[in-house]
């Protein structure tokens, strides 16, 4: 009998796994999903990072190397980063052959501490990504000052996760940096093929309203935005501006689902995975919910390109008096503040585990 997750594949959605330890890779339970769970990628940020660092002592060996080296904060940081997503990209490597380069990945993110720096990130962007050396995003935020980063960077041929997406708006304003990186390449003779995906941000609109929204609109916001902006998103691959670049052989950008494990405990576990059901994108979960959808999710109709009901279910948000234009900016501010928090909390981490080795 086929798994929710595989029938999932066939509709044309990627499953992302959204975690990585270095115990799964040793331990088999990567591969595991690759072959049994329909995963196709992997995503990573600073809190799973910090996560899978702080807890036991599978970096132990490593960190006294690096230390020995003199390595310390970010660069002691990515080496051991680098060294579990190279290994992960090995295991999609077959994924990113047979699909030409679409899927198969492994996303690794620049310092939040550089999100109003362009310059900085842009350096950052070009020096891991020759580093990792492997099938990998690199992971920049989508906030205003980030576009300069995206269309630089995808100008220069790398491949680019745009991350902290909350909102329609901000998704096309990442879409555009993006066309415009492939425009300047075209323009310039160079290869047009440099893929990427856009990473929009669910539960989080559901938990900063859990308490304002009306009974019967709980746990609905995150599924309208997300309705709304997948009838952006194919709008924007039926334009002219994204046919004349696939017409010189560019690949779209792929929206990607973020942020999928259900925070209410009074609902469903699959919620976010069973409501995003869509082709041509990408939906990354953590593994409990990957593991919740295998055993009991259902896989009904694709999400409607029109959007569906998504602007009648913001109509009646409006009419409760929450105003997601606002909620939209401070979720991605909020959300930059945090992955900076995370970023501290890791190097600090990592700095204690540096000194536990000495």
């Amino acid at each position: 009998m086929s798994k929710p997750t595989h029938e999932l594949h066939d509709l044309g959605q990627s499953l992302w796994l959204d975690n990585i330890t270095r115990d799964m890779l040793d331990d088999g339970t990567l591969a595991g999903y690759i072959d049994e769970l329909s995963v196709t990628g992997l995503t990573s940020n600073p809190t799973i990072f910090d996560k899978a660092i702080g807890d036991g002592e599978d970096y132990d060996e490593q960190i006294a190397e690096l230390r020995e080296r003199g390595l310390e904060g970010d660069d002691l940081f990515f080496e051991l980063a680098i060294t579990d997503l190279r290994r992960a990209a090995k295991l999609f490597e077959p994924v990113n052959e047979r699909t030409a380069g679409v899927d198969g990945y492994v996303s690794l993110e620049v310092s939040p501490l550089l999100a109003d720096e362009a310059e900085a990130t842009i350096a950052q962007v070009r020096e891991l990504h020759a580093k990792a050396d492997c099938n990998v995003f690199i992971k920049i935020p989508g906030t205003k000052s980030g576009q300069r980063a995206i269309e630089e960077s995808i100008f220069a041929g790398i491949p680019i996760n745009v991350t902290l997406l909350f909102s329609t708006d901000q998704y096309v304003g990442a879409a555009e940096a993006y066309m415009r990186g492939i425009e300047r390449r075209i323009e310039a003779g160079l290869d047009p093929v440099v893929h990427s995906v856009a990473s929009l941000f669910i539960s989080r609109w559901d938990v900063a309203v859990a308490d304002a929204a009306p009974a019967e609109l709980r746990n609905r916001l995150g599924i309208a935005v997300g309705k709304r902006t997948y009838r952006a998103y194919r709008e924007l691959l039926d334009s002219p501006r994204s046919q004349r670049l696939a017409n010189e052989g560019a690949r779209p950008q792929r929206l990607l689902w973020a942020s999928t494990g259900t925070k209410d405990p009074d609902a469903s576990d699959t919620l976010y995975i069973e409501a995003f059901a869509a082709p041509l994108t990408i939906n990354t979960m953590p593994d409990k919910t990957l593991h919740a959808f295998a055993d009991h999710g259902e896989v009904g109709e694709s999400m409607s390109p029109d959007g569906g009901d998504a602007e009648e279910t913001l109509a009646a948000f409006a009419k409760a008096g929450i105003d997601t234009d606002e909620l939209a900016e401070r979720l991605q501010d909020e959300g930059a503040e945090a992955f900076v928090k995370s970023w501290r909390e890791l190097l600090a981490t990592i700095a204690e585990q540096r000194q536990a080795v000495a």
